[in-house]
């Protein structure tokens, strides 16, 4: 049996293969799992629920015959609701919150075989870009533990960078799959809108903003599972396109000549670091070198409108999650039970009248159809991920003197990613470059809505001539 550091750089799909082959147990994987987590979580924070025994006794049941069986994986601590394990989506306000049930997410989950060893840190309900929250304390990057690890799913980020599990459950509502890749140096791929459900608590959440998936070390892991979980559940109000064959038969297959429109600027006039900036260019030219039409864009957007509509139905969410907890507790929320900035927006929510709400919708959509007709011209764009590297822990803290610090500050970091959960396309952040700093910085890649193929077979394409999954953090394994 291999020594079970031997297993922590390798990804799911290899570590599947050793249980298959029978050449490993998935206790055995487990145990090796639960083994990093102690070593390596006192440094970067990012388990805050363990699971292990009720991992153990997983392990040593009787596992479904999946793509993952065996395969240790952790659950970010929002929506991931796991019958018996509590979820507090990174807030004391619901420190006691247990769960009845499974989310069907997990479900198809523990149907692909993972065994969940537990959950990971969050930003309190999802809000930031970065994985501060109050309850737990910060998360830290394994490529530097006093800069961000990116929100909101950046204990799943970290833990997957640091080499505790090979991929872990992340969800996006502005970014928050891509950012923490970004962070961490990972593949982290935004699916089209509503590719996965939310059942059987949501239809949507915020109109569709939220998508489910995960953070993984290769393109494979991540088309695989996205397969293993993708299609409509029972009453859901609406479900995307179903693809012409599975996922992982798309990695590997030649992507053709796309046309790849790129910009290193910001719709919103943001300014975008160097590092960033060089990121791109770097990735252009890598795409051209493949044999792809890669064409300078400008994005002429009316994201004016579309950030006002974007904060109000943001705001709107934010003031319908405490009023949530309330009805489901039987208690009156009052601000000293959350941070500043979630007591904040959940007021400045509760100043928009429903037809604000309903106009902003429209102009969301209305943003949406500009944004299709623009990707008749091309197969893929091409922009930063975020306009700055892992910035420094307490960037975005908030005070009650200044509650709304960390929302501007976020608009600041990341004005690209949430544009494309507006719009509900598949985006993905693809680990190409580090900076100076030996910090990495992602690519980000869109695609046409319903197509996440062809960003598989261009992510597959890229990893393949520039390789990512060999590259270790200084915190890891």
């Amino acid at each position: 049996m291999a020594k079970p550091d031997e297993f922590a750089f390798l990804d799911a799909t290899a570590q599947a293969e050793l249980v298959r082959q029978k050449k490993v147990k998935p206790i055995d994987l487990v145990e090796a799992a639960i083994d990093r987590i102690e070593r390596l979580n006192p440094t970067i924070n990012a388990v805050v629920t363990p699971m292990y025994d009720e991992a153990r006794v997983t392990a040593a049941g009787d596992l479904p015959d999946g793509p993952f069986t065996g395969v240790p994986f952790l659950l970010k601590d929002i929506l991931g609701t796991y019958a018996g394990v509590r979820m507090t989506a990174g807030s004391a306000l619901l420190r006691d919150f247990v769960p009845d049930h499974d989310s069907e997410l997990v479900k198809r989950l523990k149907r692909a075989g993972l065994i969940v060893v537990g959950k990971t840190n969050a930003p309190e309900f999802g809000i930031l870009p970065t994985t501060e929250p109050h309850f737990f304390g910060p998360c830290r990057n394994p490529w530097n533990t006093e800069r961000t690890t990116g929100g909101s799913s950046g204990g799943s980020a970290a833990a997957v960078a640091a080499g505790i599990v090979p991929m872990a459950h992340a969800n996006d509502g502005g970014g928050s799959i891509r950012i923490p890749a970004s962070c961490c140096g990972l593949f982290g791929l935004k699916p089209t809108r509503a590719r996965n459900p939310l059942g059987p608590d949501f239809g949507d959440i915020m109109g569709g903003f939220v998508v489910e998936h995960a953070v993984t070390r290769t393109v494979r892991d991540s088309a695989a599972l996205l397969d293993a979980t993708a299609g409509p559940d029972v009453g859901d109000p609406y479900w995307a396109p179903p693809p012409e064959r599975p996922f992982l038969q798309e990695v590997g297959v030649d992507p053709g000549r796309l046309r790849i429109g790129f910009t290193t600027e910001a719709a919103t006039g943001v300014p975008v670091h160097a590092d960033c900036v060089a990121a791109v260019e770097d990735a252009a030219k890598l795409c051209a070198d493949l044999g792809h039409e890669v064409v300078g864009l400008t994005l002429e957007l009316d994201v004016t409108r579309m950030a006002d509509a974007f904060i109000t139905v943001w705001l709107a969410g934010c003031a319908a999650t405490l009023d949530e907890v309330a009805m489901a507790s039987g208690q009156t929320v009052s601000s000293d039970q959350v941070e500043p900035l979630t007591w904040a927006m959940s007021e400045m929510g509760r100043q928009r009248s429903a037809p604000q709400y309903l106009l902003a919708q429209q102009a969301l959509q209305a943003f949406a159809r500009d944004v299709a007709r623009l990707f008749e011209d091309y197969d893929v764009w091409l922009t930063p991920t975020l306009a700055e590297p892992p910035v420094p822990l307490g960037s975005f803290d908030s005070t009650p003197e200044n509650p709304l610090n960390g929302w501007s500050r976020s608009a600041q970091f990341a004005p690209f990613t949430p544009l494309f959960n507006v719009t509900g396309q598949p985006a993905m952040s693809v680990p190409l470059f580090w900076n100076a700093e030996g910090l990495p910085i992602g690519a980000h890649f869109i695609g046409r809505f319903g197509d996440e193929a062809t960003l598989f077979r261009l992510a597959a394409q890229l990893e393949t001539a520039r390789p990512w999954a060999d590259r270790r953090p200084p915190v890891s394994a």
